[in-house]
């Protein structure tokens, strides 16, 4: 047997097991890690006089602040003899931190082969808010299925407009849309709806500045249902979108999307929609870019352009940045 086949733990579901061939000359034995649940697991084998198991989760900062909470069965199981078993007593609701939380000795001497067989009856976390542990698997499940049904009923309504209670006009088109998703997504568009404004009699929204394409990639967006490419497509339509109607986690997106891919031909627009839009790191790096980097100088004509029309702030930036770094020189 070779050293990685002594050490694997075998898994399927809820149960793991260890198959040890010979522990005659060995005195301690870690296993392979194993995944059950949210954690990477770890069987130890310490032989003295005499043989202790023991079961715990590999230590990272979320298994010490939250540790896994454990309901489990675990038995040794011999081929001498015929098949026998030991049983531990069944372990209910223990939370397992460390390597010596939970530690088994078996008085029984064990030679030849045997099995280590473990059985998760549950694994739950702590809830964050002091109330009850919550099982991973339920949790898990359950608000897995409940969002994606959710989303995918939610773009069904958009997508086949079920129900639709507004139009938004766009410039080379319309669509139709729901007051109330579009009320829970953007707090400008709540305010419409409940204040007595043009929207909310006329049961229109006018978006002039956004093509039919963009304002359909803005509603998937709202609605959980947009696709990469539209999304890549659109971002700076977006962005508008998003800043105009305060969608902060969209705004969030398109900001982290555009620092993915600067290059001269984006990166004086970008550095402009930094400026415009409030976004910081996208700032940062188009400066870094332009200066730190030297590709201001792969782009002279299209900078003096830049000079001539961009704000005067971001122009003084600019210039600050670049004397910073001939400083460094």
């Amino acid at each position: 047997m070779t050293t990685d086949s002594a050490c694997r733990v075998d898994t399927t579901s809820r149960l793991a097991q260890w198959r040890i061939e010979n522990l005659a000359s060995c005195t301690y034995r870690k296993s392979d890690p194993f995944k059950i649940g949210n954690w990477n697991w770890r069987l130890v084998l310490e032989k003295n006089r005499s043989l202790f198991i023991k079961l715990y989760p590999e230590i990272t900062s979320i298994t010490k602040d939250n540790p896994p909470i454990a309901s489990f069965i675990i038995r040794v199981v011999s081929s001498l003899g015929g098949r026998k078993a030991l049983v531990h007593p069944e372990i209910r609701d223990k939370p397992l931190k460390n390597s010596e939380d939970f530690v088994w000795a078996l008085e029984v001497p064990l030679a030849g082969k045997f099995i280590i067989d473990l059985e998760f009856l549950d694994l739950k976390t702590a809830s964050p808010n002091g109330g009850e542990s919550c099982s991973v698997w339920t949790e898990g499940f359950t608000q897995k299925e409940s969002r994606s049904t959710a989303l995918s009923s939610l773009g069904r309504m958009l997508s086949e407009s079920i129900h639709t209670d507004i139009i938004i006009n766009a410039s080379n088109g319309s669509i139709g849309a729901h007051r109330a998703v579009l009320a829970a997504r953007s707090p400008v568009f709540r305010s419409m709806f409940s204040h007595d404004l043009k929207e909310k009699e006329m049961s229109v929204i006018n978006i002039s500045d956004m093509s039919i394409e963009a304002c359909q990639a803005f509603l998937n967006y709202i609605y959980g249902n947009i696709v990469d490419q539209d999304f890549l497509t659109h971002r700076l339509d977006l962005l508008r979108a998003a800043d105009k109607y305060d969608v902060m986690d969209l705004k969030e997106a398109c900001h982290e999307s555009l620092l993915e891919d600067i290059d001269t031909n984006n990166v004086l627009e970008r550095l402009q929609n930094a400026s415009l839009y409030c976004l910081p790191k996208l700032k940062i790096c188009c400066m870094q870019y332009l200066v730190r980097f030297g590709k201001i100088f792969d782009i002279l004509e299209e900078f003096d352009a830049f000079i001539q029309s961009a704000d005067r702030e971001l122009i003084g930036e600019v210039f600050n940045e670049v004397l910073s770094v001939w400083k460094g020189f």
